[in-house]
């Protein structure tokens, strides 16, 4: 079989996975106020799920080194799918939990899985550009899903759990059926070997402590983006969902069409760099947006630098993994997840206390990105000279 046919079936599993996952994003909320969740409780229902995502995801990706790939991706997708359909009948705010929690802890197999996946089925001067396919597919999942669960809310809060549980489901089947696997024995068979964490060894610390840094920088805007161009622009609920839509689709096509011609031409290193410019321009430009046009149009300047920076990473990481690939995706998800937990707490309180901050520390931290790169690429580079 040729790669082009697993990376387009791994494309269609994290579309439909990402698309589930979104469904929920604009409903969940409502459905926690129904059953009696204060803000605080939501807070933390939006946290704990990145909290098992950081605790599990190092583990799943040790195990699909041993055991293959397949099977840790159904138990990551039917794990979702389960919560989803538990989410479906909930009533109660410790279902809520339950239903996170199961979630959280089963679906962290999937994101470290499927970057091990494309990593075993590309060869390294392509593996930049498979990492930024699976970018594309996520993000217009996470276009989409929304819009599904928005338009199917209107008639039950329970209904878009169910129709993402079910589009989980059918997701799982897909993968059992269709998608091969990836590692070939006895390679898929082997001792568990040395804890995932023991992976956090220099050079790779500083790519690793780098996607900290972006994510981070992305979850503070996440959290606080709503509010500053409220402010700023008097932007509606509406138009901010078209303004998130639009810079989704920007980072989508720059990472499926355009990132691999980039990373051939130029490395992923300078491609690397290159994102961390564009989203710190992307940050100072966030401060003088007036309208709707120039929220979508600033938006997508960070969104396209910061689309960038993650497939890059997993590529590097990736091609100084061999026959680790899945736990150094599984602990790159989990910097990813600590970026998520972290990020809005310190942008909401950044932004309470001055509106610009929480963008100013988003250059900062770019510059702080650019910085963990370069003592990747040097200490890397002295170690590739030692005899």
């Amino acid at each position: 079989m040729g790669r082009r046919r697993p990376l387009l079936l791994l494309w269609m599993v994290m579309f439909l996975v990402m698309s589930g996952f979104g469904i929920i994003i604009p409903v969940l909320p409502f459905l926690a106020e129904e059953v009696g969740a204060t803000p605080l409780e939501l807070g933390l229902l939006m946290a704990v799920y990145s909290l098992m995502q950081l605790l599990f995801s190092p583990a799943w990706g040790q195990l699909s080194d041993r055991y293959g790939r397949k099977p840790i991706l159904l138990i990551g997708i039917i794990g979702l799918s389960l919560s989803f359909f538990l989410f479906s009948t909930a009533e109660t705010l410790m279902t809520l939990f339950a239903a996170r929690l199961l979630g959280g802890a089963l679906s962290a197999a999937a994101m470290p899985t499927v970057m091990a996946y494309a990593a075993d089925v590309t060869p390294p001067d392509e593996r930049g550009k498979a990492m930024g396919a699976i970018g594309a597919a996520t993000g217009l999942g996470f276009i989409c899903g929304p819009a599904i669960g928005g338009m199917f809310s209107q008639t039950s809060l329970h209904l878009p759990f169910a129709i993402a549980g079910a589009l989980s489901a059918v997701t799982a089947l897909f993968v059992w059926l269709v998608l091969p696997e990836s590692m070939r024995p006895p390679t898929a068979i082997r001792p568990a070997g040395r804890p995932p964490f023991r992976e956090m060894k220099r050079p790779l610390l500083y790519l690793y402590l780098l996607q900290w840094t972006a994510t981070l920088a992305l979850a503070g805007l996440e959290a606080t983006f709503a509010y500053f161009a409220d402010r700023r622009a008097g932007l509606s609920p509406v138009q901010l969902g078209y303004v998130f839509m639009i810079m989704g689709i920007a980072s989508a096509f720059v990472q499926g069409a355009l990132l691999g011609r980039l990373i051939k031409r130029f490395g992923e290193g300078r491609v690397l760099q290159g994102g961390l410019a564009v989203s710190a321009l992307g940050f100072a430009a966030i401060l003088l947006i007036q309208d709707f046009w120039t929220a979508a149009l600033f938006l997508s300047v960070f969104g396209i630098g910061n689309g960038i920076i993650r497939p890059c990473v997993s590529s590097l990481i990736t091609k100084q993994a061999s026959g680790r690939q899945g736990s150094a995706a599984g602990l790159l998800s989990s910097f990813d997840s600590l970026g998520r937990i972290i990020g809005p707490v310190v942008g909401g309180s950044l932004f309470s206390y001055m509106a610009e901050l929480p963008y100013l520390l988003g250059i900062v931290l770019c510059l702080v990105g650019a910085g963990l790169y370069a003592l990747f690429a040097a200490r890397h580079e002295a170690d590739r000279l030692l005899p």
